[in-house]
């Protein structure tokens, strides 16, 4: 291997050094101190996204099987930001319930390798082993808190309907790779397009659609995601809501710019019609929920809904929009979990939404970026969740998809009512049984001032970032 190849992989040598590092760490000493292990592990994530800002290989693929070029360095960037808020959120968090010990953090890490594998992967069988090494490590973090029965009962859940999907999965790449003779995903989807194939390739896509739904929580597909979410540690939440949506939205996003001819005009229905019905179905389900975690499960739905809508789009207007409002729904998605977490000292999370009467007066520092990210979620301004919308419905206008973008507009107007909701209560309720919260340490305080800067950068500033994804898309790779 030459000396170049090695700068092209460097952000997952970083990482999956990190995470080795840590449980060797556990094997060898007893109790490794928590602290060390949070900055091995913070260290190998700057490591990780340094590499990725600073460094410029010559190269933008890796062995034909990854691409690292700049769409993937992106995403790398993500995870990295990611990573690191989730860390920052988890410590206190862990430490309070006995599960701060090298397992839990060499996870985090090989999940967010896993993460950067899926969204990097130009070949099918990369991001097949990219996915499950993210999923087999939320199947664990889900359950890592063992004295939680809801956890437990979470993580059996996820693991079982997360092996059926992983079989659809399996099945789809195995049908691609028959039809077409190659595990290369452009290569594959290019040479469909000539003999007869089609249909076969179609049935493919199908399956692999199923898998990566699951995964994405996409209508009908979505049935795990409030008991998971419900169940889980908040900041393991936290992680799985943002970080593996966004690598799976990678992907798609992969897959839709190779697609072209009978094969495009033909997905487009079936995606057109499953972001309809997840909007919808995401939206209403919301409305009517009285535990925070499932609503915001729910929400989550509606918000995977809001960027499969624009993949109709995708080759239009669409790309830029929907790389902007990953990286916004990530943060978001974290600055309410992670909150959430720090929220909640007793044995089980936070959730019963009368238990929020008042606490933005007696928790006023912690409610407020609660508060803060549930108005980007809704899309107020200046937030980066109102830019991200913005650009997401002019996607789909200007791409013609004037019904669909009706649809989000209207699941976009009545999901404001039940995010006012969670704050009306926190703010004009009376006070109610006082909560235990989480010590505000240096972690707590650093994650929630990165969310809260992330979010009202990306909302006042948003040329910055979106001029950098406009570069970013120009060099996306079509492999052959």
């Amino acid at each position: 291997m030459m000396g170049n190849d090695w700068i092209t992989i460097l952000p997952y040598l970083f990482i999956a050094g990190g995470g080795t590092l840590i449980f060797c760490a556990g094997a060898f000493c007893k109790r490794p101190p928590a602290a060390f292990l949070l900055a091995t592990a913070i260290l190998s994530v700057l490591c990780a996204g340094g590499s990725a800002a600073f460094l410029r290989p010559s190269d933008t693929v890796f062995m034909q099987l990854m691409d690292v070029g700049e769409f993937a360095r992106y995403f790398t960037l993500i995870f990295s930001v990611i990573t690191l808020i989730t860390l920052l959120f988890s410590f206190q968090y862990a430490r309070s319930r006995n599960f701060s010990g090298d397992e839990f953090y060499g996870l985090i890490l090989f999940a967010a390798l896993g993460m950067m594998l899926t969204a990097a992967a130009a070949n099918w069988l990369i991001f097949f082993l990219g996915l499950e090494l993210l999923s087999v490590s939320f199947y664990i973090m889900i359950a890592v808190h063992k004295s939680g029965t809801l956890s437990i009962e979470a993580a059996l859940k996820y693991f079982i309907m997360g092996t059926a999907a992983t079989a659809f999965l399996v099945f789809g790449i195995a049908m691609m790779y028959g039809l077409t003779g190659t595990l290369q995903m452009g290569a594959g989807l290019s040479s469909a397009l000539y003999g007869s194939r089609e249909t076969g390739v179609l049935a493919a896509l199908a399956f692999i659609l199923a898998g990566i739904g699951f995964k994405l929580s996409i209508v009908p597909f979505h049935l795990w995601t409030p008991d998971v979410y419900q169940g889980g540690p908040a900041p393991v939440i936290a992680f799985l809501a943002s970080g593996s949506k966004v690598a799976l939205f990678a992907v798609l996003l992969r897959m839709c710019m190779h697609l072209q001819g009978p094969l495009w005009e033909y997905s487009m229905p079936a995606i057109w019609l499953l972001a309809a019905v997840t909007m919808a179905a995401g939206t209403v389900t919301a409305l009517s929920q009285t535990r925070v975690k499932r609503l915001l499960a729910y929400s989550s739905i509606a918000q995977i809904g809001f960027l499969f809508m624009t993949l109709p789009a995708v080759k239009e207007q669409g790309l830029p929009a929907m790389l902007y409002y990953l990286a916004a729904y990530a943060i978001m998605d974290l600055g309410v979990f992670g909150t959430l977490g720090t929220l909640s000292a007793g044995p089980e999370d936070l959730d019963d939404l009368e238990s929020y009467r008042g606490i933005g007066y007696t928790h006023p520092y912690r409610s407020a970026i609660l508060a803060f990210s549930l108005f980007s979620l809704a899309g107020f301004p200046p937030t980066a969740g109102f830019v991200g919308k913005f650009l997401l419905f002019r996607a789909v206008l200007q791409s013609g998809f004037v019904v669909l973008a009706l649809i989000g507009i209207l699941a976009a107007i009545i999901s404001i009512y039940f995010y006012m909701r969670v704050i009306m209560v926190m703010y004009m309720r009376p006070a109610g049984t006082h909560c235990t919260v989480l010590v505000a340490d240096i972690t707590i305080r650093l994650a929630a001032v990165m969310v809260f800067m992330l979010i009202l950068w990306m909302g006042i500033m948003p040329s910055t970032l979106f001029d950098y994804i406009t570069r970013t898309v120009s060099f996306l790779p079509v492999f052959t």
